[in-house]
């Protein structure tokens, strides 16, 4: 068996690790600058190694991680866990965006539906054609 590696690419990692389902979305978002390491934009072939502090951006979410570890191969999620651990801000903020989320929920969320049909339109239309406003009424 081979020895563990003592630095790799940071977009392999990045796939090891499952924060990415293909290398090829790590190098997406790694040239797109949503991953850096100590506050530094990087490339896909940037070397990480044991004690780098990564801030990973995904979606709205932003997570700052230090690598505990290194692994060639893509594992089950609780190997994947063990490579990295997440700072306390990093958490403390993620939880309050997750709060905040809760209370206030996006209002597009609630849409069920989806967008209104011919159907719904034409009653719109219908609808919108014959109200009545203060300002059309004949004052005399």
């Amino acid at each position: 068996m081979s020895e563990a590696p003592t630095a790799m690419r940071l977009d392999k990692w990045l796939w090891a690790a499952r924060f990415y389902k293909t290398r090829a979305l790590a190098v997406e978002e790694i040239n797109l600058g949503r991953v850096r390491i100590g506050g530094q934009p990087v490339k896909p072939a940037r070397d990480v190694k044991v004690g780098d502090l990564l801030n990973i951006r995904i979606g709205q979410m932003t997570r700052e991680v230090e690598v505990k570890g290194l692994s060639n191969q893509r594992g089950p999620a609780p190997q994947a866990q063990a490579l990295y651990a997440e700072t306390q801000a990093s958490i403390t903020a993620r939880e309050a965006a997750a709060e905040a989320r809760r209370l206030a929920p996006e209002p597009a969320d609630t849409i069920i539906q989806g967008r209104p049909t011919k159907q719904d339109r034409r009653r719109l239309a219908d609808w919108d054609r014959w109200s009545v406003s203060l300002d059309d009424e004949d004052p005399g």
